[in-house]
């Protein structure tokens, strides 16, 4: 019998402290959401090993919104568009997003990132590929770098 309760008591023990991490884990959510709010404009763009011309990567813009969602443009043309899921409690962060329109409709691209205030960095494998473990872009791995400054409301 104290063999029994003991076991009740570690279950519900292990019960609590998994929804007490979930909790934990939804509010950083909420809290990166909130932080990666906002129009962040594209400052370097490496796919592959290859760096883009630093004026055709600040012509892209990326806007977040606080549900996940995002949409990437050039000018005033929407690219594509899609939802983003992360978790800011492990090292690396990741980040998974999926787009809802355009070629990649419907891929998953697996990453990694950073966020400071006004500024972050991307990193993310083609669909179907491993995460990304560093933040690099080589011709073998075939990841995509991104970095990013946030773009001041006007």
């Amino acid at each position: 019998m104290r063999y029994l309760l003991f076991s009740l008591l570690l279950v519900g023990f292990l019960l609590t402290s998994v929804a007490s991490a979930d909790d934990a884990t939804d509010e950083a959510i909420k809290k990166e959401r909130k932080k990666i709010e906002g129009k962040w404009q594209i400052v370097g763009l490496v796919i592959n090993g290859n760096k883009s011309k630093d004026e055709d990567a600040a012509k892209l813009t990326v806007v977040n919104d606080a549900k996940g969602t995002w949409s990437l443009w050039s000018g005033d043309s929407k690219i594509t568009m899609g939802t983003s899921t992360f978790d800011p409690t492990t090292k690396p962060k990741t980040i998974d997003f999926t787009p809802s329109e355009g070629d990649a409709k419907g891929n998953r691209f697996l990453g990694i990132y950073q966020l400071g205030k006004n500024a972050r960095k991307l990193c993310f494998a083609p669909s179907g590929k491993d995460r990304p473990t560093e933040f690099s872009s080589t011709a073998e791995n075939q990841h995509i770098l991104v970095t990013f400054k946030r773009v001041q409301p006007e």
